[in-house]
């Protein structure tokens, strides 16, 4: 105890800070990786959505300017033409991507920036599933998620967890998910034929039943996004949303695989459920990141807990007069 101009100094325990919000950081590290690991094999496996980008005119008479005639261009059909090289060249960057989401540290600014490139090889798969759809907006929305998911991983490591424009890009990420997905289900634009049919087959119900569970799905995806800006409704919001975002992933393979299937299908469809993790893993992250603070014994905030802290190394002494 420390007596400073008539004060008695009284002095608080350090806080650090990067131990105390690290289960946070691993949230956004395991949904990164997880998400990048499903497009790398749909990438090595199968392939790239971007056929409906480069089979174009264009992209040919970008190609002459190489010297590439037509019959390289397209190929003999065993994947050695021009587009098909370049769509799996790509999956060798979701593959880098995916390791960097292992080793990347704060303060590592090449691998961060590899990061928001991996975000934008994301925006460019996502943009290529909207071209096919035939522009529906839900498709590029519902990949909010997905697009954001590298780049709010750098934002907590190089900004913290707890910055405003962290916890401002987890909550967009999370409202463009369900705001597309809550589209669709509710018919405000065609519903994809995987939904009532993975309802179906898994509930075992019919065409109608599932329609009708379908809407009800899509009107409690738009409460979530609503619910997600109340102090009160917020963490229950995120909680239901990654719930909600688990069984949405887990449906593909659950519907999908079978024992008469090599490998009972997994090769098919366990990827649909991994690349969707940043749909479970930014609501969870929401969810602990907006925990009640704990409490000291004499019932004061313990320093460094409460959702609304500043990222900062220490906390100050309390210092109290003495008469």
């Amino acid at each position: 105890m420390n007596i400073e101009g008539g004060y008695r100094v009284i002095p608080q325990p350090t806080v650090n800070k990067p131990n105390l919000d690290s289960p946070l950081i691993i949230l956004l590290r395991l949904g990164a990786f997880l998400c990048f690991a499903g497009w790398t094999w749909v990438h090595f496996y199968w392939e790239g959505p971007y056929g409906i980008l480069l089979w174009q005119d264009a992209t040919y008479e970008f190609a002459g300017r190489f010297g590439i005639n037509w019959e390289e261009f397209v190929g003999s059909g065993a994947d050695d033409g021009f587009v098909q090289r370049w769509i799996a060249r790509i999956g060798w960057l979701y593959l880098v991507c995916t390791v960097i989401t292992v080793t990347v540290r704060k303060g590592s600014w090449g691998q961060m920036a590899a990061l928001v490139g991996g975000s934008g090889l994301l925006t460019i798969l996502s943009y290529a599933k909207y071209v096919a759809s035939q522009r529906q907006l839900p498709m590029f929305m519902e990949h909010g998620g997905q697009i954001l998911m590298p780049i709010l991983l750098v934002m907590a490591l190089a900004l913290g967890v707890r910055h405003r424009v962290t916890v401002t890009t987890a909550i967009v990420a999370l409202v463009t998910t369900y705001a597309g997905h809550g589209c669709y289900a509710v018919g405000l634009w065609p519903p994809p034929a995987t939904f009532h049919a993975m309802t179906s087959v898994i509930l075992d119900v019919e065409y109608d039943t599932a329609n009708t569970m379908l809407h009800a799905a899509g009107v409690l995806d738009f409460l979530v996004c609503i619910g997600i800006f109340f102090p009160h409704l917020r963490r229950p919001s995120a909680l239901y949303a990654a719930v909600w975002g688990f069984l949405t992933a887990i449906a593909r393979p659950v519907a999908g695989m079978t024992l008469s299937l090599n490998y009972w299908g997994a090769d098919q469809f366990v990827h649909e459920a991994v690349l969707r993790a940043p749909h479970v893993f930014i609501p969870l992250f929401l969810f602990f990141l907006w925990r009640e603070p704990q409490r000291a014994e004499n019932g004061a905030p313990r320093p460094g807990l409460t959702s609304e802290s500043e990222d900062s190394g220490t906390t100050r002494p309390i210092t109290c007069k003495i008469d």
